[in-house]
């Protein structure tokens, strides 16, 4: 398969680089990061003026209209950046879900002012015993309400609605709702703020059912992926200008063939994490039959690159790597939470061996 970047698509990826630079450099991150909720209403209104709040939304709910592919090239450059802040748990993640589970009415309820900027959501999926299928979560409503414990809930503070995953259903909750308390929690990565929601008996409007959130997960799956790789990118490029500073012996590091393999070894994993990302873009946005497999693909590989560019930059960075004035371990944190949201390599491994035996199944029936 010929894949190559139309003309429109470099231009999102240029300006969105351009944009973050400007808009959210080093210094800006730091202190987002550094903030309770890691959020500023000045930056999200210019993320909405450039239409980021509804890129892959359809124009009658105030969306762009853009496809996946460009979505994976939004969230690399978000990753690059380390963008602070609720744009994964509002747009990828919340405004997935709403999409595909909601009706019509409903979208125009909740997902349009998402595309507007006007509001931020998040979605609570995970309980103490429940993993990442949703299949395993075990909260109920009953009612018309809920009561139970969510936990690593990324934004919730500053949501205006939280999407509750139960196992009978997909629900809303307004942020003001009674019997709603939302508490900090510690986070790896201190630019993605976490915290426990507790429901106590909480009012929560129904609003589709938990059987069609696969296709939603896998887009935040996919899209998370992506933010790996733009971390990846930037670990790269901030490892490679060290080596090419930092003398020992008279010569920059970088002359050394040890430190050249370790770097080529980044590149690979870098570049070969890319390709996995963008195909499951493309096969997303197609709806191609081995696109939940892609999917899990590129986040299984993701997952364990990602880990490995962060551990090969701060070994080339020696002492350097480990303090705080070098960016370098946040862009390490940032990896190693993504590392197992929405599902580590061990958890897509088994994924794809389920459905790779669930295929064969079916083709046996058939037969």
């Amino acid at each position: 398969m010929q894949f190559g970047l139309s003309e429109s698509q470099e231009f999102l990826k240029d300006s969105a680089r351009k944009f973050f630079a400007g808009e959210c450099p080093s210094a800006e991150m730091r202190r987002l990061m550094d903030t309770d909720s890691a959020y500023d209403a000045a930056l999200w209104s210019k993320l909405t003026d450039q239409g980021y709040t509804g890129i892959i939304f359809p124009e009658e709910y105030g969306g762009v209209g853009l496809g996946k592919v460009e979505l994976m090239l939004l969230m690399e450059e978000t990753g690059r950046a380390l963008l602070p802040g609720p744009l994964f748990s509002t747009v990828v993640l919340a405004g997935s879900v709403l999409e595909a589970v909601s009706t019509p009415a409903n979208k125009k309820k909740y997902l349009a002012p998402i595309c507007r900027g006007e509001a931020r959501a998040t979605v609570a999926i995970l309980e103490a015993s429940a993993s990442w299928n949703p299949r395993d979560v075990h909260m109920n409503a009953t009612n018309g309400k809920l009561s139970g414990e969510k936990l690593f809930v990324s934004d919730a503070a500053i949501a205006d609605f939280i999407i509750v995953v139960a196992r009978n259903g997909v629900f809303v909750v307004d942020s003001k709702a009674r019997g709603l308390k939302i508490s900090p929690m510690s986070a790896m990565d201190l630019t993605r703020k976490l915290y426990v929601v507790e429901f106590s008996n909480t009012p929560a409007e129904e609003i589709g059912a938990a059987t069609d959130l696969p296709r939603a997960f896998d887009i935040a799956t996919a899209a998370l992926a992506a933010e790996l790789v733009g971390g990846m990118q930037r670990t790269l490029d901030i490892t490679v200008e060290y080596a090419k500073t930092r003398k020992q012996f008279g010569k920059p590091i970088g002359m050394f063939q040890a430190v050249q393999h370790q770097c080529a070894d980044m590149y690979l994993e870098t570049e070969s994490s890319r390709s996995a990302v963008y195909y499951a873009g493309w096969a997303l946005g197609e709806n191609s039959p081995d696109a939940a497999t892609s999917v899990s693909i590129a986040k299984m590989y993701a997952s364990d690159a990602g880990r490995a560019v962060g551990n090969r930059g701060i070994q080339i960075h020696g002492g350097m790597g480990f303090t705080w004035e070098n960016d370098l371990h946040l862009f390490y944190r940032r990896a190693k939470a993504s590392e197992t949201a929405f599902g580590d390599a061990t958890f897509h491994r088994e994924r794809i061996a389920s459905m790779v035996i669930d295929s064969g199944s079916a083709s046996a029936k058939s037969a």
